[in-house]
């Protein structure tokens, strides 16, 4: 049994990996961090968790984390991150880091977008990303992985397929994406009360929204083409979900059945991946780890839906799947619930 620590326990994120972990046959908790005072229980924090598992959460430095786990999933937000990684690496933990601090490549472009200065920047660059369904082969035998977003997941998924067989331009693509309000985060904030958000949709952070390089620096990579994306985000009057409707023009003339034949092909042997023929809903995929994916043709433009539980797929369910690679075990491992 693998030794697990979760750092920033309280978290919805956290609540789900720790859902996830319980049942998972190769791990056993054995810490959870958190700078709550008092120490709670962790069913008093998620009460979701009573009677699954008997841990407190207690206010952990890196370094006494790292002497009581193998393995360390870092729930934390950005900056808090970078500041305990080294240390977990340092006492010989694994890292899979569900923040953004490790997923670009130049920290001046880390800087520009989540204005804070990178303290670990040698590791930029160099830490793969943890998105199996690219870069599977990558994960196993790593110290570090950067867990990816969840628009960013659920918007790769969509249009890696398309970009990488060149059945779509480069640029000028467009992501309308949106999240359940989850996405938001735990932490009380104005936009995410129940008065403010429900019965009622509203665009944010138009034009600067911070997954918006991660989209283009993977996209980029994976396809070997300079890409570039407008993404414009939506807060959703629901828990969890994320749709994401993307428009791209085509290179060529091929027909709707082309592409979705492309895009099984560019995912077989992916388990989470399901090319679908029907439209996508959010309902359809909460609490897995699936991503549907479809596409359809319109006015001389290729438009593909991509759609994940943004908690699960887009965070804590392919945090999992990075642990298995990592670890040795198979990729679905605990998984298929």
């Amino acid at each position: 049994m693998i030794k697990i620590g979760i750092l920033g326990a309280t978290g919805y994120a956290a609540r789900e990996l720790i859902r996830l972990l319980v049942g998972h046959p190769e791990a056993e908790i054995t810490a959870l961090s958190s700078r709550q005072e008092g120490s709670p229980h962790i069913q008093a924090v998620h009460p979701s968790l009573t009677g699954r598992l008997d841990l407190h959460c207690e206010n952990l430095s890196p370094e006494e984390l790292g002497e009581r786990v193998d393995f360390a999933f870092c729930a934390a937000p950005h900056g808090a991150a970078m500041a305990a990684i080294p240390e977990l690496l340092a006492g010989g933990a694994k890292v899979c880091d569900l923040s953004a601090d490790y997923r670009l490549a130049d920290p001046s472009v880390y800087e520009d977008w989540y204005g804070l200065v990178h303290t670990d920047p040698t590791r930029l660059g160099v830490t793969v990303y943890g998105l199996p369904e690219l870069w599977a082969d990558r994960i196993p035998g790593q110290q570090l992985i950067a867990n990816p977003g969840c628009y960013t997941s659920t918007s790769i998924l969509g249009l890696a397929p398309l970009l990488s067989g060149g059945f779509i331009e480069p640029k000028g693509i467009i992501i309308d994406a949106k999240s359940g309000i989850s996405g938001a985060g735990r932490a009380p904030k104005l936009t995410a009360l129940y008065s403010e958000c429900n019965e009622n949709v509203t665009a944010y952070a138009v034009g600067r929204h911070r997954h918006t390089p991660e989209i283009d620096l993977i996209l980029s990579q994976s396809s070997e083409l300079d890409v570039e994306v407008v993404f414009t985000p939506h807060l959703m009057p629901m828990d969890r979900g994320i749709l994401c409707t993307m428009y791209a023009r085509p290179t060529t003339d091929v027909s709707e059945d082309d592409l979705l034949d492309a895009m099984r092909s560019f995912y077989e042997g992916k388990p989470f991946v399901r090319i679908v023929e029907h439209l996508p809903s959010t309902k359809d995929v909460t609490h897995t780890n699936f991503c549907d994916i479809t596409v359809r043709k319109s006015r001389g433009q290729v438009i593909i839906m991509s759609c994940t539980d943004n908690l699960i797929k887009g965070a804590a369910g392919v945090a999992v799947q990075n642990f298995n690679l990592m670890c040795g075990f198979e990729e679905t491992t605990g998984l298929l619930l």
